[in-house]
C-alpha cells in the first residue's frame, strides 16, 4: 500500500492536473511541447550525461534496447502472421507497444520510487528510446514511403540529439561550464520532468475513443503490460546487468504505451484509433500493474 500511497498517487495527481487543465480550457499542446522537447528536455540531458561519466551500463542500455526492440518487433509480426492480421493492425501494434512510456512517466515514477542513481540510469534509457521512436517509430509509421535516409534525417533534427553530443563532449574534454550559467541549465533541467508530466496529462486528454476493437486492445494491454516486463527481465539477465540498472530497465518496460506514438499515428494516418485506445487503456491500466512491478523491486 505504501507503494501505491507514496509514489503512484503523487505521479497520477500531477497527471490529472494536465488532464483536467486540457478538459477546461483546451490548451494548445504543441508549444508548451515544443517548450518541453526543444528546451527543457535538451537541458536535462546535457545535465545528465555531463554530470556523469560515461561506462559499461550505458552501453548495456543501448544494448538493452536494441535486442528489446528486435524481440518485440518479431513477436509482433508472429502472431500478426498467425492471427491474419492486415498491415494496419500490425504497424498499430507495433507502435503502441514496442514502445513506452520512459520519459513523461517512467523518469518520474523512477524518482520517486528508486532515487537519484536510478533516476540518472531511467534519463539516459529515456534519450535512447526517444532516438528509437523519433526513427524507428516514425519509420514504422510511415513504412510505405520512407527509407533509413529519412529515418536518420528525423535524427538529425532533434536538439535531444545535439544535446546529448555536447554533454558527452563536455564531459570528456573536462570543458567546464560557468557557475551562473549552470545554475540557469539547471533551472531549465529541473522543469523538464514537471512539465512533460503535466503534457502527458493534457495528451491523454485529447485522446478520443468511439469505438474499441476489445480483441486488439487486449492482445496489445497484455504485450505491453505483462509481456513486456518479463521479456525486459530476461534480456537484463542475459546481459548481467547491475541491480539498480535491472531494476530500471524492468520498471521502464512495464510503463504504458508512449504517448508521443499516438501523435505520431495520427500525424501518419497509421492506425490512429487502435494506437490511441492501447495507450489510454494501458495508462489506465497502469496504476495496478506497476503497483505489482514495485512492489516486487522495492520488496
Amino acid at each position: 500500500m505504501g507503494v501505491l500511497i507514496n509514489v503512484l498517487i503523487p505521479i497520477i495527481l500531477i497527471f490529472t492536473i494536465g488532464y483536467l487543465l486540457q478538459k477546461r480550457q483546451a490548451v494548445d499542446i504543441r508549444p508548451v511541447s515544443a517548450v518541453a522537447l526543444y528546451v527543457l528536455t535538451p537541458a536535462l540531458v546535457f545535465r545528465t550525461f555531463y554530470e556523469r561519466e560515461l561506462n559499461s551500463d550505458m552501453l548495456s542500455m543501448a544494448l538493452f534496447s536494441l535486442v528489446f526492440l528486435a524481440v518485440m518487433t518479431g513477436v509482433i509480426k508472429l502472431v500478426s502472421y498467425v492471427r491474419k492480421w492486415p498491415k494496419a493492425n500490425e504497424t498499430g501494434m507495433m507502435l503502441s507497444t514496442v514502445f513506452m512510456n520512459a520519459g513523461n512517466y517512467g523518469a518520474p515514477l523512477i524518482a520517486f520510487a528508486f532515487g537519484d542513481t536510478a533516476f540518472a540510469y531511467s534519463i539516459v534509457f529515456m534519450v535512447i528510446q526517444t532516438m528509437l521512436m523519433n526513427t524507428v517509430g516514425v519509420y514504422i509509421a510511415n513504412s510505405a514511403n520512407m527509407d533509413a535516409a529519412d529515418a536518420f534525417r528525423t535524427v538529425l533534427r532533434m536538439p535531444v540529439f545535439y544535446a546529448l553530443i555536447a554533454g558527452v563532449v563536455f564531459q570528456l574534454t573536462g570543458i567546464p561550464v560557468g557557475a551562473t550559467y549552470y545554475e540557469a541549465l539547471d533551472m531549465l533541467a529541473s522543469a523538464a520532468i514537471p512539465v512533460v508530466m503535466i503534457i502527458l496529462g493534457m495528451q491523454l486528454a485529447r485522446i478520443s475513443v468511439k469505438s474499441m476493437d476489445w480483441k486488439l486492445v487486449s492482445a496489445g494491454t497484455f504485450l505491453r503490460l505483462v509481456f513486456a516486463p518479463a521479456l525486459a527481465y530476461v534480456i537484463a539477465l542475459l546481459l548481467q546487468t547491475s541491480d539498480t540498472l535491472t531494476t530500471v530497465l524492468v520498471v521502464s518496460t512495464a510503463m504504458p504505451s508512449a504517448a508521443t506514438m499516438a501523435m505520431i499515428s495520427v500525424q501518419f494516418d497509421s492506425n490512429p484509433q487502435l494506437v490511441s485506445s492501447i495507450t489510454l487503456v494501458t495508462t489506465i491500466l497502469s496504476v495496478p500493474s506497476l503497483w505489482v512491478v514495485l512492489s516486487i523491486f522495492q520488496a
